[in-house]
């Protein structure tokens, strides 16, 4: 029976059917809803968000070396913080099937930089595949634990944003049993990799990428399309789709087992072709490998190395490579008078309040990654730097040590807290620094879609479990200074925040309010602006709320937007903002 799925849900049904029985990650867009389809399954798979991207990969990888078959899940930067074991992991190898699934976003869709994943598979000397479609995405995780049961070593499974995200037809088939008996046998040579067992852990590696190379030459994921031989294309991905529109009538080598590189199909393909073109999305990475063979060939000279491919830039591309101008592209039509939609926090977004805090002071405030980052923009303009998960703790040392005169305040989110911000705290706690760090809590992991984390006790799979405290953990890192306040009560805020300022010790602030988009209901009462007693100060439009309408000589609050935080009211000097249910009495 066929059915519609997303690659994200394809990749999800793949580890039901490869009899996977751990699946493990960290949410980040666009990997988030691969465990969260997962987690339909879980009478059979167990499934966890864990704090961070390194120990969702421990516990897969360890489940994996006592003969279970895992999956575990992230974006691309998260396996920036899974690197290190995933380097270890490549010398002491697998038992049961490990497939490590990275969501890459060209294009930046949501997301601080762009990375190749490919070059962490060459790195580490273990596979890659590559789906170019949700049959694919279903059919690579089922691949992939073949691979990697049969060569011992985890396995890459690289998406993009297109592959994720986008639905294709998937047929279903049944679950796989694992005919392991689940237990670490011991054995130190094998799993333990100090110095003098780990040098034969790399004479390992180095046979068993030479002896996949093979199998790549030899795999059904990888396959040569002929059709006319005066121009041949080497693709990966979802770049496959769009070669086949662009050059329906080139012969196409399509890769979906990239790495270890398949040496004897390239030089198969590019005897039978003309002209030889490769276009890979993001780094050149099978085009330099290509032409180090002496093959010679075209690549990023016509296919762009930025942003993401589509077929509006191949056919760009295609038009260069003829010498032909293309047709303009007429823009699209759109309504006329859109109102302009920056970005901006929620209406009612807890957020709002302590970065209105915040504008009262002159500070420098490191930011991080989540719903918060937003902060940087006008009105609030409350961000001055954001580098990774975590570093908002830990840059605010850095700048801090450094010499910086203003006072220095970090910001991180709840589950950017416990992913990587408790490690920065400790730092500033030891080292005696004098930041003034704030978490805020808003009860989830909102910009990936609410998931759960280890502060909201409950688990992916519903369960209740321990509600970790961010200030008994500050406490416990020796920060001494600790409070914690309702940023929707704005004198109760700032009096907390100016009082730490002009502390010289270290401090945590712990902003906590729910994010009102996850509670599904109003924080309050909706907000009105009386027009007789609004002085047109235009103070209310410093929060940067959009249900506040800005456009006419005095403010008006949108009704349906307005979700009842009453920052605005608290915020107006002349009592022009009321609760709508009082002006009408």
């Amino acid at each position: 029976m066929s059915h519609l799925l997303s690659g994200n849900q394809a990749i999800a049904r793949g580890a039901y059917e490869a009899g996977v029985t751990v699946a493990t990650g960290y949410p980040g867009t666009p990997s988030t809803e691969i465990l969260e389809n997962t987690v339909q399954y879980k009478s059979d798979i167990y499934c966890e968000w864990s704090p961070n991207e390194k120990v969702a990969f421990e516990v897969a990888a360890a489940a994996s070396c006592a003969g279970a078959r895992t999956i575990v899940t992230m974006k691309h930067v998260g396996l920036n913080v899974a690197a290190d074991p995933l380097m270890t992991l490549s010398y002491l190898g697998v038992e049961g099937g490990m497939v490590i699934v990275v969501a890459d976003d060209p294009g930046m869709h949501s997301s601080q930089n762009e990375q190749d994943t490919r070059n962490y598979a060459k790195f580490a000397k273990i596979p890659v595949l590559e789906p170019a479609d949700s049959q694919e995405a279903l059919d690579f995780v089922k691949l992939g634990i073949e691979l990697s049961e049969q060569y011992k070593t985890p396995v890459i499974l690289r998406t993009t944003t297109r592959v994720s995200h986008s639905r294709s037809i998937v047929t279903f088939s049944e679950r796989q049993t694992n005919p392991r008996t689940i237990g670490l046998k011991k054995n130190p040579s094998r799993f333990v990799p100090v110095p003098l067992w780990a040098r034969e852990m790399r004479k390992t590696v180095e046979k068993r990428i030479h002896d996949l190379q093979a199998a790549a030459v030899q795999s059904k994921a990888n396959r040569i399309e002929w059709r006319d031989k005066s121009l041949g294309i080497i693709t990966h991905s979802v770049v496959y789709q769009y070669v086949r529109e662009v050059w329906p009538e080139a012969s196409v080598l399509k890769l979906g087992f990239a790495y270890p590189y398949p040496d004897e199909l390239f030089k198969q393909f590019a005897a039978g072709v003309k002209e030889l073109l490769i276009v890979e999305e993001l780094d050149d990475f099978l085009e330099e490998h290509i032409k180090a063979l002496g093959i010679a060939c075209k690549g990023h000279d016509v296919i762009p190395n930025i942003g993401e491919l589509s077929i509006t830039t191949l056919e760009t591309c295609r038009a260069k490579m003829e010498g032909r101008t293309l047709a303009a592209i007429p823009e699209p039509k759109y309504a006329k008078d859109l109102p302009a939609r920056p970005p901006v926090l929620c209406p009612g977004c807890p957020h709002r309040g302590i970065f209105y805090a915040l504008g009262k002071h002159d500070v420098i405030v490191t930011g991080d990654i989540g719903c918060y980052s937003l902060g940087t923009f006008k009105p609030l303009n409350r961000l001055d730097i954001i580098l990774c998960m975590g570093g908002g703790i830990s840059m605010a040392q850095g700048l801090d040590k450094a010499g910086e005169k203003r006072k220095v305040v970090g910001m991180v989110g709840d589950s950017t807290f416990f992913h990587s911000g408790i490690t920065g705290l400790l730092d500033i706690a030891y080292n005696r620094g004098s930041s003034t760090l704030i978490v805020v809590d808003n009860r989830t992991t909102a910009m990936t879609g609410h998931q759960d984390n280890p502060g909201t006790g409950r688990t992916l799979m519903g369960e209740p479990t321990v509600e970790a405290s961010i200030e008994e953990i500050a406490r416990a890192c020796g920060i001494k200074r600790v409070f914690t306040v309702n940023p929707y009560q704005v004198k109760a805020t700032q009096e907390v925040l100016s009082r730490e300022l002009d502390s010289p010790e270290p401090s945590l602030i712990v902003s906590r309010a729910a994010c009102p988009l996850w509670e599904g209901k109003r924080v309050g009462g909706i907000r009105t602006i009386i027009a007789d007693k609004c002085k047109a100060c235009k103070a209310c439009l410093k929060l940067g709320c959009p249900a506040i309408d800005g456009a006419g000589k005095k403010p008006v609050i949108n009704k349906h937007l307005c979700y009842g935080c009453g920052l605005c009211q608290q915020a107006c000097p002349f009592d022009a903002i009321v609760n709508l249910s009082e002006e009408k009495k």
